[in-house]
């Protein structure tokens, strides 16, 4: 019988390896993710939909709040560098930073992974870094999807998405109807870049040498702040919060304030951290800066004077936040003081 000339792993596509992934998944998230008793089906992972059972859930009047996001161009520097290991924890991380800010807490976690042929060694690396990001979060990863497309990435390109939800008790809910003229505005610490500016930082690397230093810098995974941000939520001591991502401080510090109040921030008190020191002496204006990247703050929190004390001390002593403003009631919706100590 003459042999037939096309065929689905001819045209770039390998079904086989594919599935060798899938169980790999399968595996690796009954293991290696914190157990539940909300999966009601355990075997998950190559079904057609994933199953969560919120009815389990200790959360009166449950309100579900979702997010999605990617990694943006920070890919690049990771297939640059070939380091892929804990590019998966920054895709959970820009999905449950912003999760949180209303306060939710992480329930599951779904991820997309495109690439443009199928690397098994690589794939795991990416997924190691998710199944981490969700221990981190609290969450479990129930499912997700893995496309190999030919012809739309070249063979050594991929692309990550992420989607988790969370749920929080409706009398829970943060938001900026909860900001009270008078209220503090505390900075978290980030522990660098995070996942936002990165063809910016693309753009430097064109031109500039990096030592191993701000080279690993550049790749620390985002930091996570769910553990602090559910403790302070149960505990009633903040109104809002802002997860600092693309637009910088002010723009997402704002989206957390009504709008007929203002926030008023002392420019000097923000810890500039090493690596934005060095991306600024690459021709990079202040505006820039604080407009592309978080500048040392990934989260903000804003609460009540009286509640500054006792949200400090949940807090490591690396990521303890610190104040750099307060809410007030002016014409203007941001006031400005003093200059970034660089």
């Amino acid at each position: 019988m003459k042999k037939m000339q096309n065929s689905y792993k001819k045209s770039g596509v390998n079904i086989s390896l594919a599935n060798k992934f899938v169980k790999h998944i399968s595996t690796l998230s009954n293991k290696g993710v914190k157990k539940t008793n909300n999966s009601i089906d355990k075997q998950n992972i190559g079904s057609f939909g994933s199953l969560f059972d919120i009815s389990k859930s200790k959360i009166k009047d449950p309100v579900i709040v979702s997010c999605t996001d990617g990694v943006g161009t920070k890919i690049e520097l990771a297939n640059q560098f070939k380091k892929f290991d804990t590019i998966g924890i920054d895709l959970v991380a820009m999905c449950v930073n912003d999760l949180i800010v209303q306060g939710a807490k992480p329930l599951f976690f779904l991820d997309y992974i495109a690439v443009g042929k199928l690397n098994l060694k690589k794939i795991k690396m990416i997924l190691k870094g998710i199944v981490k990001g969700c221990n981190l979060s609290n969450c479990k990863l129930i499912g997700g999807e893995t496309a190999e497309m030919p012809g739309v990435y070249n063979k050594d390109k991929f692309d990550l998405a992420g989607f988790s939800v969370g749920l929080v008790s409706k009398k829970k809910i943060l938001s900026r109807k909860k900001v009270k003229k008078g209220d503090i505005i505390l900075a978290i610490p980030s522990n660098g870049i995070h996942s936002n500016g990165y063809s910016l930082v693309r753009s430097v690397l064109k031109n500039n040498k990096v030592s191993k230093e701000i080279k690993n810098d550049l790749l620390k995974p985002t930091k996570i702040y769910s553990k602090e941000i559910m403790i302070l939520t149960k505990k009633n001591l903040i109104n809002s919060c802002a997860h600092i991502t693309g637009g910088g401080l002010i723009e997402n510090l704002l989206r957390s304030v009504p709008k007929k109040l203002s926030v008023n921030i002392d420019l000097s008190k923000i810890k500039i951290l090493k690596i934005f020191k060095w991306l600024k002496t690459k021709k990079i204006s202040e505006n820039e800066m604080m407009k592309t990247f978080n500048c040392g703050i990934g989260f903000c929190l804003i609460a009540s004077k009286k509640n500054v004390k006792k949200i400090k001390k949940y807090f490591s002593k690396e990521y303890t936040p610190y104040e750099i403003g307060y809410v007030s009631k002016n014409k203007k919706n941001v006031n400005l003081f003093n200059s970034i100590k660089w």
